[in-house]
C-alpha cells in the first residue's frame, strides 16, 4: 500500500475540496461560489480558507484574494524562477498601453473617442492589444449619436496589478493637473514723456536715467525744429527793404 501523504491526513474534506477547486479554477472563486459548490456554509468556507492560507503561507503556491474571490498563485519569492519558464514574448505593456489602461481604469466605462481625446492620438491598436491581453473588455454602447463601444477593465487587470477591487486604485493627483500660473514680466513703453516719468517715481535711479534720456531726446527734437525757424528769421532780417521812392 502506498504511503498516505501527510497533507491529506490532517486536511478535512471541506478544505481538501476547496483546495482542489482553487487548483482547477481558471478564475478567482468567491466564498459564495465555494459554499455552493461544496454544499457548505459560508462561515465554514471562510474558516477553511484561513486554514489553507496558513498552510500554504511558506510554500511555492499561496492563496491570494483577487477580484472579490480566491485562487492559488505562485509565491512572490518564486517569481523570477516562474517567469523564466512562463514569461511570454509580450509581457510588458508599452507606455501608450499603460496610459490607455489608466484612463480606462479611472473613467470606465469609456469610449475610444474619449481616450483619444485625452491622449491626443489614435487608440485603435492600443485598445486592440489590451482587449487581446484581456485587460479590457467591451461594456455595451454609449447612448450618443453613433453609439460608440464602451470599454472597462477586467478581473485579469485586477489580478495582474494585485488589486482586490477598483477601490484600491491610487488616488489621482488633481492638483498636478491644474494649469500653472507663471509670473510673466509686463512690457513697458519704449519712451515716456518727461512729466509721466517724474510722476511714476522721481526718486529712483532708474527713472532718473530715463528722465535724462527723455530730456536729451526732447532737446534734440527742439533743436531740430527750431533750426529752420532761426534760419527763416535771419533771412527775413537780411532781406532788403523796398525803397520809399
Amino acid at each position: 500500500m502506498d504511503p498516505v501523504q501527510p497533507e491529506l491526513v490532517d486536511t478535512g474534506k471541506l478544505q481538501r475540496d476547496i483546495e482542489a477547486l482553487l487548483f482547477v479554477a481558471s478564475e478567482a472563486l468567491s466564498i459564495k461560489q465555494l459554499a455552493k459548490l461544496t454544499s457548505a456554509e459560508q462561515s465554514e468556507v471562510t474558516v477553511a480558507l484561513q486554514k489553507i492560507d496558513e498552510d500554504f503561507a511558506m510554500r511555492g503556491v499561496v492563496l491570494r484574494e483577487i477580484a472579490g474571490g480566491y485562487r492559488f498563485a505562485s509565491a512572490p519569492a518564486a517569481r523570477e524562477t516562474v517567469e523564466t519558464y512562463l514569461l511570454p514574448p509580450k509581457t510588458n505593456l508599452s507606455p501608450a498601453a499603460l496610459e490607455t489602461l489608466a484612463i480606462c481604469a479611472y473613467m470606465q466605462p469609456v469610449t475610444k473617442g474619449e481616450i483619444e481625446g485625452i491622449r491626443g492620438v489614435s487608440a485603435d491598436s492600443v485598445i486592440a492589444t489590451l482587449v487581446d491581453r484581456r485587460f479590457l473588455t467591451e461594456s455595451g454602447r454609449k447612448d450618443v449619436p453613433g453609439r460608440p463601444i464602451l470599454y472597462k477593465t477586467t478581473d485579469e487587470f485586477l489580478e495582474a496589478f494585485g488589486l482586490r477591487s477598483l477601490e484600491e486604485l491610487p488616488p489621482i493627483d488633481l492638483e498636478g493637473t491644474s494649469p500653472l500660473e507663471l509670473a510673466l514680466p509686463i512690457p513697458t513703453q519704449a519712451s515716456l514723456p518727461v512729466e509721466s516719468a517724474y510722476e511714476e517715481d522721481p526718486e529712483t535711479g532708474a527713472d532718473a536715467e530715463r528722465v535724462e534720456e527723455n530730456e536729451e531726446t526732447a532737446a534734440e527734437a527742439d533743436a531740430t525744429h527750431l533750426a529752420p525757424v532761426e534760419t527763416i528769421v535771419a533771412e527775413q532780417e537780411t532781406e532788403p527793404q523796398p525803397s520809399a521812392v
